[in-house]
């Protein structure tokens, strides 16, 4: 975390050391990409409601990502507020209807259709949380002085997707909604200028009737995912 005047580097001790042996580690990743497989993206959520104590533990979870010299630059607001929850549903679908009515090609749209996605937007107000992402374009200290932040798609990127992955383990499913542009979010939330909305996070349990895109579960083989240069 940046703070002013703070320039020398002190190293510090590994802390923690979670290493296990080969097996031990193969056994674990293993596990662990198997239960990560059982993470689905949901836009049917029930009414049962959730803490805001598991809301805080998940972006606890995703604020212990990495980031650019360690700069942090990201900002998680949790909304349960079911007026507050009506107005962003209502500026993403004002959104999505110039998206759908124009604003996206042909082949976007097609790309979408097996996904079954459209304008309107329920999960938005029938979950029981919205945690709305937000990257910080440059840092501000306490006396106002700005200062730069670095790598920060990167960074909010990876610190998204650690909260996703908090989110399944906590037992709960969410979907990534991404209107664009996402303007009214700042003003709405009383985030400052310096701030973009990336993402939107409907977050609570899966209603009983909730579907999945049979698309969705197609995913491409390690064999096109990864290559290997072997010494």
């Amino acid at each position: 975390m940046y703070a002013k005047g703070e320039v020398s580097y002190q190293p510090l001790a590994l802390p923690d050391r979670v290493q296990l042996d080969d097996a031990a580690s193969l056994k674990a990743v293993n596990a662990f990409r198997d239960y990560m497989r059982k993470r689905h993206s949901v836009r049917r959520f029930a009414t049962r409601p959730v803490a805001e104590q598991v809301i805080a533990a998940c972006i606890a979870a995703a604020g212990t990502a990495p980031s650019g010299a360690n700069h942090q630059p990201w900002h998680f607001v949790a909304v349960a507020d079911p007026a507050l929850k009506v107005r962003i549903r209502e500026g993403a679908e004002e959104e999505e209807r110039e998206f759908y009515s124009g604003g996206a090609g042909d082949e976007w749209l097609a790309a979408l259709e097996p996904i079954g996605t459209g304008v309107h937007k329920p999960h938005l107000t029938d979950a029981p949380w919205l945690i709305v992402v937000f990257a910080q374009r440059y840092g501000v200290t306490t006396d106002g002085t700005r200062y730069k932040n670095y790598y920060v798609p990167e960074s909010v990127g990876i610190a998204t997707g650690m909260l996703i992955t908090a989110i399944h383990h906590a037992g709960l499913v969410c979907l990534e909604h991404t209107p664009n542009p996402m303007k009214f979010l700042g003003p709405l939330l009383g985030r400052p200028a310096h701030e973009k909305p990336v993402m939107i996070l409907p977050v609570g349990y899966p209603a009983p009737d909730a579907t999945v895109p049979a698309v969705a579960k197609r995913k491409k083989p390690l064999s096109e995912i990864m290559t290997v240069f072997r010494g």
